[in-house]
């Protein structure tokens, strides 16, 4: 057994590589400390940002723009943890994050996972994001398909 964070791995062409501990979402959460992943095969690249909650953290949003990933999977904001865990500055700041990595990187695909997909308005709340995405000529799931099964 090896601990990831901060180090590189390679299988073949295949890099992985693991940031160090960075924040549970804002900063100083108190749910603690999650690492990130960069897949690279030859000159494709992946990220999946664990649980940054958005990116929540402009240091991060600056991070993965300079990584400038072909695939991005990001995992929040938690728009269905409004008043408990989440408030309206912290969704606004993930999204300002967001839309500019979608601006200042080569992204191509942007995935939301865990955290946004869990609300049915996340669509809604994050319209920023999805109009930057299309502005860009940018991919963006999950896509509107989704979005219109759910009653709003």
């Amino acid at each position: 057994m090896r601990f990831a964070e901060g180090k590189e791995f390679e299988f073949g062409r295949t890099k992985l590589r693991f940031t160090r501990p960075i924040f549970h979402g804002i900063e100083f959460s108190r749910v603690g400390w999650v690492f990130a992943t960069v897949v690279q095969y030859g000159r494709e690249k992946l990220i999946h940002s664990s649980d940054l909650d958005g990116p929540i953290v402009e240091d991060y949003a600056d991070w993965i723009i300079r990584e400038n990933p072909d695939i991005l999977i990001l995992d929040g904001p938690m728009t269905y943890m409004f008043g408990y865990l989440t408030t309206r500055t912290t969704v606004n700041r993930a999204i300002a994050n967001a839309v500019r990595i979608l601006k200042e990187s080569d992204v191509k695909l942007l995935i939301y996972d865990h955290h946004l997909p869990r609300e049915p308005k996340f669509k809604r709340w994050t319209q920023e994001i999805w109009d930057a995405s299309e502005h860009q000529g940018k991919k963006s799931w999950p896509q509107s398909i989704w979005v219109k099964s759910r009653p709003y």
